[in-house]
């Protein structure tokens, strides 16, 4: 059981890059990989802060706000600089490997001994509840932590998602979406579309940011190395959940990339549950994205038509 909360609890804060590279890849259709520095970046932040002495929140904000700078340094390199979007992006990943050194000060930074959000959401469980050790629920027994982790998780991601849902159903949202799915014509009706990929892009790399730093807390640790083929692990998500839902609708596809995030990360820990040796997680990370992308198109063409 504890192995099922943990991969739900996994599943949920990477929900939170699945939805920021839903907004870079399918919204503006921008092969943005600054994911790999941007998730780093917002662990980095975030941990820094907390052992510098500042509260979990602040410091989860602030991660959130570095990934919106970074996103919006992208944005710019693509949009004033005219460089080519791909490249701007390795540009932005590329020197945020070393931004992420100098704010971290080390490649790896501990957080087993400070306060984070869940050892706060521990404390206030104990002090307005009563609420002490493990739990036993319907027979399993459960850390308090790992419970009440689920739980903000499930929160955040769902407050994130209607946030981003009814965001994209405002005036500047839809302009978004439009500016992505046909720039020319969005530039014809008066539109600036550079200053919206820049806020597309800062706004899908705060998520991605908010995701690592929630990360970092949960795991105890932030390392330079941990955002590596993150960017490929959200791409997954939003894949398997538009195979999920089968629909273009935006509420659906949003939930869909929630729920392809959760069941990728139950995918993996049910590989590794079955012996799968780590070293193998990066290679069986890509067959699960080929399997995701390559499997809609044959079961439509292995579908039988129908006769009239």
């Amino acid at each position: 059981m504890s192995l099922l909360v943990g991969a739900l609890t996994m599943g949920l804060i990477l929900s939170l890059l699945a939805l920021g590279v839903y907004l870079s890849f399918r919204v503006f259709n921008f092969p943005d990989i600054t994911a790999d520095g941007s998730l780093t970046l917002g662990a980095a932040v975030s941990a820094t802060l907390i052992v510098g002495g500042f509260s979990p929140l602040p410091a989860t904000i602030a991660g959130f706000g570095a990934g919106l700078v970074a996103g919006a340094c992208t944005g710019l390199l693509a949009t004033k600089f005219r460089i080519n979007g791909l490249l701007s992006g390795i540009l932005v990943m590329t020197a945020l490997y070393s931004v992420n050194l100098r704010v971290m000060g080390k490649s790896n930074m501990p957080l087993l001994n400070q306060p984070t959000l869940a050892s706060e959401a521990e404390r206030l469980a104990g002090l307005f509840f009563g609420l002490h050790g493990d739990l036993h629920i319907v027979g399993w027994t459960l850390g308090l932590r790992d419970v009440l982790v689920l739980l903000g998780m499930a929160v955040i991601t769902l407050l994130a998602a209607l946030t981003l849902y009814l965001f994209f159903r405002t005036r500047l949202g839809t302009a978004m979406r439009a500016s992505g799915n046909n720039p020319q014509m969005t530039r014809a009706l008066g539109v600036d579309v550079d200053v919206l990929l820049v806020l597309g892009l800062a706004l899908s790399n705060g998520l991605i940011a908010l995701s690592g730093s929630l990360l970092a807390q949960y795991s105890g640790f932030a390392d330079v190395q941990m955002g590596i083929g993150m960017v490929v692990w959200g791409l997954a998500s939003v894949i398997i959940g538009e195979s999920l839902v089968g629909s273009s609708r935006l509420g659906l596809v949003i939930a869909g990339a929630v729920m392809g995030s959760v069941l990728f990360r139950l995918l993996v820990a049910i590989a590794l549950r079955w012996g799968l040796d780590p070293n193998d997680l990066k290679i069986v990370t890509a067959a699960f994205v080929f399997i995701a992308l390559v499997a809609p198109g044959m079961l439509k063409k292995w579908k039988v038509p129908r006769h009239a």
